[in-house]
């Protein structure tokens, strides 16, 4: 069991290539930009469309949501906004939290801070908060996304078939999760 307001003083992670820092709208020109590319959206399976005002307001929303964590990915060498990572749907009782993340498209892939980023959020959320177990669902068509949580410890549990439609085609979302006891 973790507190429900675990999240209430959400610290700055940093690591070699990124910092986490609490979501605010200082980036929200970068993220609007961001939720722009397809190559953003389609790995989270996202379908709708971003407003600035919507998004500002819920940018603006993170630091009262004591029940979860939004992170701004930072690159450590000169501040640029790389992507987001979440803890959501915690759940105290059972002391375990869903886990998301994406980073601001191609020209930030493949460079290790997804790896980074998801090693900084396990060791936060397992080590630090005590939760006993974080999970994600990751897309069929996103297998770098898969190798970088099979990394960083994760394990598949199973698979929901043709949970997302894109495109005209469906596609199976892979269920993982990082136990506190597995090894990292």
């Amino acid at each position: 069991m973790i507190a429900a307001d675990a999240f209430r003083d959400q610290p700055v992670l940093t690591g070699e290539l990124v910092r986490l820092e609490p979501l605010t709208t200082a980036v929200l020109d970068d993220y609007l930009r961001a939720l722009a590319d397809p190559e953003v959206t389609r790995p989270t399976g996202t379908h709708a469309t971003f407003e600035r005002a919507g998004i500002q307001a819920w940018l603006a929303s993170r630091a009262q949501q004591h029940d979860r964590a939004d992170w701004a990915v930072l690159r450590t060498a000169d501040g640029a906004f790389l992507g987001e990572a979440v803890l959501n749907d915690v759940e105290p009782d059972d002391a375990c939290a869903n886990y998301r993340i994406w980073l601001a498209g191609p020209a930030v892939f493949g460079r290790g801070y997804g790896t980074e980023v998801t090693r900084l959020v396990l060791d936060y959320a397992l080590d630090t908060v005590g939760l006993h177990r974080v999970s994600l669902g990751v897309y069929d068509f996103n297998p770098r996304a898969r190798r970088v949580y099979e990394k960083c410890g994760f394990l598949t549990e199973g698979r929901r078939r043709d949970a997302l439609r894109w495109d005209g085609q469906w596609h199976d979302e892979i269920l993982m999760s990082v136990l506190a006891t597995d090894p990292r």
